[in-house]
């Protein structure tokens, strides 16, 4: 049984930074590509950004290139979404996600793609 918890949300200023940590327990954590998604009340879940189980692959939402980057700490099981120059349209319950992968380069964007999720954490950014 894989788990996920995430950590790191909270109330930030328009500008501000966030770090996001989403640690994986249960299985390998190498062989998982991960994804991060966000959701507010009223709207599906969005994807934000997705990493490789190698971590050379990334891949971002269009509203938050430049500004997010989704990074994994094999050694600890853990992968990262650091958040800068937040505005108030990211508000949202952050989730990461996890899937097993066959191949080192492969990224996955929608939700139905992953197998395990985490609890979500509340990141709000006020104006």
């Amino acid at each position: 049984q894989v788990q996920l918890a995430e950590s790191g949300g909270g109330l930030v200023q328009a500008g501000g930074s966030l770090r996001l940590a989403c640690v994986v327990s249960g299985q390998t954590f190498s062989r998982y590509a991960m994804g991060w998604f966000r959701q507010v009340p009223g709207k599906e879940r969005e994807f934000v950004a997705a990493l490789s189980r190698s971590g050379a692959i990334t891949h971002y939402v269009g509203s938050v290139k430049g500004r997010f980057t989704i990074s994994r700490d094999n050694a600890k099981n853990t992968v990262f979404l650091q958040m800068n120059s937040l505005k108030p349209e990211d508000t949202a319950v952050y989730y990461c996600a996890a899937v097993a992968a066959a191949l080192n380069f492969i990224v996955k964007f929608t939700p139905g793609d992953y197998e395990y999720w985490g609890q979500g954490t509340q990141v709000t950014v006020s104006s």
